[in-house]
């Protein structure tokens, strides 16, 4: 059995296994009931790797690569509150207990199944054994010349053996790499450096990071999805400018693709590269310099976050060191949900605006904001639409928009109608960010607004870039002279060949280029 949604196809299941040959050999030198255990064994063992790679199916299809035994189980249970989300508590639990049903079943068959074919080969030992020597003739030869079926498949396989041996070495690949991160993770260019001597050059200002949902580069050079969007960056660039706006946009590398979106916040604002749950739970428990807790040690930003995707405690809110955060229940939305995201971003945005950035900080400082927008969250359906800003209210406005859109279980199975919805999803967030900052913005304000990480592949395809969107706004000539250097594109929309930078990369960057001095620090 394949590993990959793309590789299914009856090539693969009449191929010459390896593994069978020698089981087979094994089985026919044992007395009965040593072999029956083996057989037992065999057959669960091969009820696990086909859950394996079920599992490894959908983590490249949905997150661009495989499943890690070691970190990924606790990804699971978000895949069912996204489930819930998507399809309903009811379908949910039914999915939920199916699965778990259909492996166990699926582990006692295959273990049945070949303590039978164990017992049939004992009972006829000649015939298994002239089959079991000529079977492995074959193997090697076919292996030797190369033999290959249709599609250029091999007609001898070694997968099972090759998978467990993969699966070995991610184990100790994965542990290994959690010790090394943790001491690339002690070193920071910027972890001694004073106060005094942070963002210099953003003294004043009123600044703004919003990530978006999904915001890949598929959005803006997808044949099917860039057109919508590509207007509709076009079209705010020129109301940006007519505002008095200016904006420049690059590119950077995710590590995260298709989900996990709080590995890329936390690698654009750690500066580290954290691409797995490990390093995620490393990084969030070190004191390594955040860029937004940057700003909160110079002494003169007050820090808040506005996070309508949090649903529950967020421990993490220390590590981005922000005084005040608003999750899902706090910014008082009486409207429907748009699937997974909890509110449309447009009301969202008002709530940022009326509850903080209205509001001028109590002590004389400025402001650090840090939003996360959510409706542009797969699977796409409904999508919010705009509505006037003095209509919105407490968010009841939206019941008949949400009525009216397309339900997720005919978008979720479609890949072209995903990826027109997914396109449009991406206008809306964009056109709501930029009308906001047309609407409530002044002339300190800088808005830097990225994506968090590519669409899943069924959206972006199966060898899509992880690149992501990156745009700074701003009144002031000064906020963006400082970046000339990055040679980023004029506008909202980078340019094909604009740079492209690991994410990681980001924050060294940024606080080199508004007046930061480095001053290292090695734990």
């Amino acid at each position: 059995m394949p590993n990959t949604v793309v590789s299914l196809g009856p090539a693969k299941f009449v191929r010459l296994p390896s593994e069978g040959i020698i089981a087979a050999a094994v089985a026919l030198a044992l007395p009965r009931r040593p072999r029956t255990v083996l057989a037992a064994v065999f057959g669960v063992v091969l009820g696990a790797l086909t859950l394996v790679n079920a599992l490894d199916m959908g983590f490249k299809q949905y997150l661009g690569r495989s499943f890690n035994a070691i970190l990924d189980w606790s990804l699971l249970g978000d895949a069912e509150s996204y489930l819930e989300d998507t399809l309903g508590r009811t379908a949910t639990l039914a999915v939920s207990v199916g699965a778990v049903l259909l492996v166990l079943l699926l582990c006692v068959l295959l273990a049945l199944a070949t303590i039978r074919l164990s017992d049939l080969l004992a009972r006829h030992p000649g015939r298994a054994t002239r089959g079991t020597l000529i079977a492995g003739v074959v193997w090697i030869t076919c292996s030797s010349f190369g033999v290959q079926l249709a599609g250029g498949v091999p007609l001898a396989a070694d997968s099972t053996a090759t998978t467990l041996e993969v699966k070995a070495r991610q184990v100790k690949d994965t542990l290994h790499d959690e010790a090394e991160f943790r001491k690339v993770a002690k070193v920071d260019a910027f972890g001694n450096t004073p106060g005094n001597q942070l963002l210099t050059g953003l003294r004043g200002k009123d600044v703004i990071f919003t990530f978006i949902e999904s915001y890949g580069r598929s959005a803006v050079e997808d044949p099917i999805e860039a057109p919508g969007v590509d207007r509709t960056l076009d079209a705010q660039t020129a109301m940006l400018k007519k505002a008095g706006y200016a904006a420049k946009s690059g590119w950077l590398t995710s590590a995260t693709y298709g989900g996990s979106s709080w590995l890329g916040h936390s690698t654009t604002m750690s500066g580290l590269w954290v691409s797995n749950q490990q390093r995620y739970r490393t990084v969030m428990a070190s004191d390594h310099l955040s860029l937004t807790k940057a700003f909160k040690k110079t002494g003169d930003f007050d820090t808040v976050g506005v996070m309508p995707g949090i649903q529950k405690g967020w421990p993490e809110q220390s590590f981005y060191g922000l005084d005040k955060v608003y999750n899902a229940f706090q910014l008082g939305y009486k409207g429907p949900k748009f699937s997974w995201s909890t509110m449309p971003d447009q009301y969202a945005l008002q709530q940022f605006q009326d509850r903080v950035h209205s509001k001028k900080p109590a002590d004389g400082k400025s402001r650090m904001s840090f939003v996360i927008l959510t409706s542009s969250h797969q699977p796409w359906a409904p999508i919010p639409k705009m509505v006037p800003w003095d209509r919105l209210g407490d968010g009841s406005v939206f019941n008949a928009i949400e009525k009216a859109g397309n339900k997720a279980s005919d978008v979720i199975a479609d890949t072209t109608k995903s990826r027109q919805e997914y396109g449009k999803s991406v206008q809306y967030t964009v056109t709501a960010l930029t009308q906001w900052l047309q609407r409530y913005g002044n002339d300190n304000t800088v808005l830097v607004f990225l994506g968090d990480h590519q669409p899943i592949a069924r959206v972006s395809g199966n060898h899509a870039s992880r690149d992501v969107p990156v745009s700074i706004v701003a009144k002031d000539p000064k906020v963006l002279d400082a970046i000339d250097s990055w040679n980023w594109t004029d506008g909202l929309r980078p340019a094909h060949d604009a740079p492209v930078w690991k994410m990681s990369a980001f924050r060294d960057k940024f606080l080199t280029a508004y007046g930061s001095t480095a001053h290292p620090k090695v734990n």
